[in-house]
């Protein structure tokens, strides 16, 4: 048996032979020299500085951002009236339906609420009617002239006809803003007017 070990590896260096000979023929090649050391990219030169300002830079666009896509409050007009004008002038163009005549007298109200210092609470058209009456810088021709405005409103608001023709309530809601104003003017020019 190990007559055939020896006999194999004689073989196996014999048939590597003429490759070891080829080997030792040829001659390694000369290298290159050696390149420069690669310089730092800017990365790695400067990256701590990114890393640095990056959170100043984003705290900067989030607030120019909530600032540039905060909503928008409307202008405040400067008075009821003005307000009650804009509103009903917007209503000029709609039918006469009941969601408009109810816009109507809810703009009206609020509108002498705040110009005659009215109590804001929630109320029936009667019961706002009876706290016209009873406030005196108001005046009974005018809280008269509203109430049935107001009572007009509602009878055409809960109707059970079909559409009834167009009355111009935008136009009559418009005379009595004037109207009101005229009376706040003059309960204005009494209190100032010292009495004899």
């Amino acid at each position: 048996m190990n007559l055939q070990r020896v006999a194999c590896c004689v073989l196996r260096i014999g048939a590597f032979a003429p490759f070891a000979a080829m080997a030792a023929q040829e001659e390694i090649p000369q290298l290159a020299p050696p390149l420069p050391e690669i310089p730092p990219t800017p990365w790695e030169q400067f990256g701590w500085l990114v890393w640095l300002v990056l959170p100043f830079v984003v705290m900067t666009a989030a607030i120019i951002a909530a600032f540039l896509l905060r909503p928008r409050k409307p202008p405040v007009l400067s008075s009821p009236a003005a307000q009650a004008r804009t509103t009903l002038t917007a209503l000029q163009a709609r039918p006469e339906d009941g969601a408009m005549l109810s816009q109507i007298s809810q703009t009206l109200r609020r509108y002498l609420i705040a110009t005659f210092w009215l109590h804001p609470g929630e109320t029936t058209t009667a019961e706002f009617c009876a706290a016209l009456a009873r406030n005196e810088r108001i005046g009974p021709e005018l809280s008269a002239t509203i109430s049935e405005f107001l009572r007009r409103c509602d009878e055409r608001k809960f109707s059970l006809a079909a559409s009834p023709a167009a009355i111009g309530v935008v136009n009559r809601a418009l005379e009595l803003v004037e109207m009101a104003e005229a009376q706040r003017r003059l309960m204005a020019q009494a209190k100032l007017t010292p009495s004899a």
